[in-house]
């Protein structure tokens, strides 16, 4: 049995949620924040069997969109002034962890 984890972008979480339920995956959402743009996504946890894995790996990729995003960048130029302009980075897309299950237990 396998543990997947699966950070995606808010955006995406309620297609990749809906498509993984659909296809009769266990589905346990999590809110979370990133590090780097401090933006909320969500982690998704799956439990599943080893030979489903590369299946719901799929489902996921499916269903996060890479998209590139403008955000605001502050440089400083010397002591008290700063300027500001726009950087373009790229958002979504899904960051997944595949650990091996030791013990599953259901009460």
């Amino acid at each position: 049995m396998k543990l997947i984890f699966a950070i995606v972008s808010n955006d995406d979480a309620g297609d990749v949620s809906a498509a993984l339920t659909g296809a009769n995956y266990s589905v346990t959402r999590l809110a979370t924040t990133g590090g780097f743009l401090k933006a909320g996504n969500t982690t998704i946890i799956v439990g599943t069997d080893d030979d489903k894995v590369e299946h719901c790996i799929e489902i996921i990729g499916n269903e996060s969109k890479k998209r590139t995003e403008i955000v605001p960048s502050t440089a400083s130029y010397d002591i008290g002034r700063y300027a500001s302009f726009p950087v373009e980075v790229q958002v979504g897309g899904a960051v997944i962890f595949v650990l091996d299950v030791e013990q599953f237990i259901k009460l």
